[in-house]
């Protein structure tokens, strides 16, 4: 059995997916449905049960489970903009702890999603040297949370045991539950679809002009290929980036976007919330290389080809889910 916590959000049920597409059904989906749209994402699915996050600990620390081959840990609150610090602790930083333990005893395959936030704003670098991790300074109690796992893992000596990935901005299908955390690419195919016009927040930086903000976007399928291969690649460990490996404006997005529709480009630049100026990442990049000389044998979308394929095989489809 495969168990996959925040397997009906964007990156888990986008995981579960790949796994059918495997060949493998056995799957328990961990997630917290709640009142929200997510349960969508199952719905093109299969899998052999679902539990709620809190009971799936209780019985996970009972010895409820036989036979799990692996736990693929992408249940987490990945607002960047949750200020529940306490929370945050308990389910991005605690939660993992114990899954973590759990693998390791039990000799079960863990694989984790970090976050590219744990960079801050960059002055450190994006590159994935557990050597440097101590020096990081993330912008938010999110990215702090994901900070705070990595140093434990590598802490207790764990990180020969584990893979862990730091994805930086994924866009692609599944994550329509998201609300103001979908990608870019799904808010601009709306705007355009509704209005004709691209809405892109302005620089506050004076070393990027308006909309020239520069993001390592990462095609979510791109990122499944990856965590496939290290489902099946046991003796790859450690912490990875996980992005294209190439900094793009979000002009070149939107444009992107514009492309993929037929339409020809408007932007229109506005104010960014005051509560987000001094959280801004301005730059961010992925150095693949860590991952290249594992022998990741994964081909990387461009940021056109991704959002072409986005846009027009399921934001354009009335079930545009993954399945």
């Amino acid at each position: 059995m495969h168990i996959v916590t925040g397997g009906a959000g964007f990156i888990g049920s986008g995981f579960v997916h790949q796994l059918n597409r495997m060949g493998i059904e056995d799957i328990l989906i961990v997630d917290n449905l709640g009142s929200m749209e997510k349960w969508k994402n199952l719905v093109n699915l299969r899998y052999s049960d679902y539990l709620h996050k809190d009971n799936f600990l209780s019985r996970l620390s009972r010895g409820d489970f036989a036979g799990v081959e692996s736990i693929i840990h992408m249940g987490a609150c990945s607002s960047t903009t949750e200020k529940d610090a306490d929370y945050l602790m308990s389910n991005n930083f605690h939660y993992s702890m114990k899954l973590a333990l759990f693998c390791l005893k039990n000799k079960v395959r863990f694989i984790y999603a970090s976050s590219a936030a744990t960079y801050g704003d960059g002055s450190q670098g994006f590159v994935d040297d557990h050597r440097q991790m101590d020096n990081l300074k993330p912008l938010n109690m999110y990215g702090y949370s994901k900070q705070l796992f990595d140093l434990w893992i590598k802490k207790q000596g764990l990180l020969s045991g584990v893979a862990g990935l730091k994805f930086f901005n994924v866009f692609g299908p599944n994550e329509y539950h998201k609300e103001d955390m979908q990608s870019v690419v799904r808010k601009a195919y709306f705007q355009i679809r509704e209005t004709g016009r691209v809405r892109l927040f302005k620089s506050y930086h004076p070393e990027y002009g308006h909309g020239e903000q520069k993001r390592d976007f990462v095609y979510l399928k791109d990122c499944l290929e990856v965590m496939a291969w290290l489902l099946e690649r046991k003796d790859i460990n450690g912490i990875y980036n996980l992005g294209a490996g190439q900094a793009r404006t979000w002009n070149e997005l939107a444009k992107a976007v514009f492309q993929a529709m037929h339409v020809r480009p408007d932007i229109e630049y506005v104010d960014m919330p005051v509560e987000l100026r001094g959280k801004y990442q301005y730059y961010t990049c992925a150095p693949m290389d860590k991952l290249g000389n594992a022998g990741c044998p994964v081909k990387f979308h461009s940021l056109e080809d991704g959002v072409r394929d986005y846009v027009q095989n399921y934001l354009n489809r009335e079930d545009p889910y993954l399945g």
